[in-house]
């Protein structure tokens, strides 16, 4: 039997398969949900210092081929991840939590990486790429070489977890902003976030869908932009990647891992899986790597040149 257990940045998940953030995690109850339906961890929502009310619905909208949103980045703020998400996921924790955070300052991520480390998160998820606050923040710092690398020295001064970076698809070289990250104290990266913005219509009322018109799009159609990031990311750097877009098999986990993730973020797939979707790619996985003579994962990981 294979073995599914990864080691990232010191911490040991029992299976690969991780909750992206912005999905299913709003409680703790939904996170511990999601674990016991097979995922290896969970990523929280994006916490912000203080209350963010995120955009007016409808705010999400898929088809087969691709899932479009523009929530926003709503969350109470930091105040309700200290008194009710954290300690009521700590108290009987079932698997890691990666904690996600963001800012429209860069020296608020700074503090925000303080404070969050006081709760004990395993792992803390530094949001610099969402593409769909751009009216609001102006664009991602994750589009930035020097904004980039400036919010993650700025985080790395102020806490001694593990940090990593959530980076943006929509550039013309990844690579290089995750070397300019690394070189400021990054442990790891989670690549990546949605593209686009993008948008889509209906033809009916000949509107967009969204209330915001535009949206961050994922699903089944990114997932070879997500692969080729990745791939990027790990010849860049060599650090840990948790590699996320489009993956909703174990087939698609393993082509993440092969191109050099050691975790794999899921989001819309539990959309078109639903929630018992962690618990089948871990099996789908599982089976590949029995027919194909694999017996731990490392044996796979960056093995694609």
């Amino acid at each position: 039997m294979v073995d599914l257990s990864i080691d990232f940045c010191g911490v040991k998940f029992e299976n690969p398969t991780v909750l992206a953030s912005g999905v299913l995690g709003v409680t703790a109850a939904s996170l511990k949900n999601v674990v016991k339906n097979g995922a290896g961890g969970v990523t929280t929502k994006s916490i912000w210092l203080e209350e963010h009310p995120g955009h007016v619905n409808p705010t999400m909208f898929g088809t087969e081929h691709y899932f479009i949103n523009a929530v926003g980045l709503s969350d109470a703020g930091f105040g309700k991840a200290k008194d009710e998400t954290f300690p009521e996921y700590l108290e009987d924790k079932p698997a890691p939590i990666i904690a996600n955070i963001v800012a429209g300052k860069i020296e608020d991520f700074g503090e925000l990486a303080e404070k969050i480390s006081g709760l004990n998160p395993d792992i803390i998820e530094v949001n610099i790429s969402c593409p769909n606050v751009e009216d609001e923040f102006g664009k991602p710092f994750a589009c930035s070489i020097v904004d980039a690398a400036g919010v993650t020295e700025v985080v790395r001064a102020k806490t001694k977890k593990p940090v990593i970076i959530k980076l943006s698809p929509n550039v013309p070289n990844i690579g290089e902003i995750a070397k300019a990250c690394a070189d400021k104290g990054a442990d790891g990266f989670c690549a990546v976030n949605t593209i686009g913005p993008g948008m889509a219509v209906d033809i009916d009322v000949r509107m967009p869908i969204l209330k915001n018109k535009v949206g961050g799009v994922s699903g089944p159609g990114m997932k070879p932009i997500a692969v080729k990031c990745v791939y990027d990311v790990f010849k860049a750097t060599g650090l840990p990647i948790v590699g996320t877009g489009g993956v909703l098999t174990g087939e698609d986990a393993i082509e993440m891992m092969m191109v050099g993730a050691r975790l794999v973020g899921m989001g819309t797939m539990v959309y078109y899986r639903e929630i018992e979707g962690f618990a089948k790619v871990a099996e789908e996985m599982a089976a590949w790597c029995d027919k194909n003579g694999v017996k731990n994962l490392e044996e796979i990981i960056g093995c694609v040149e």
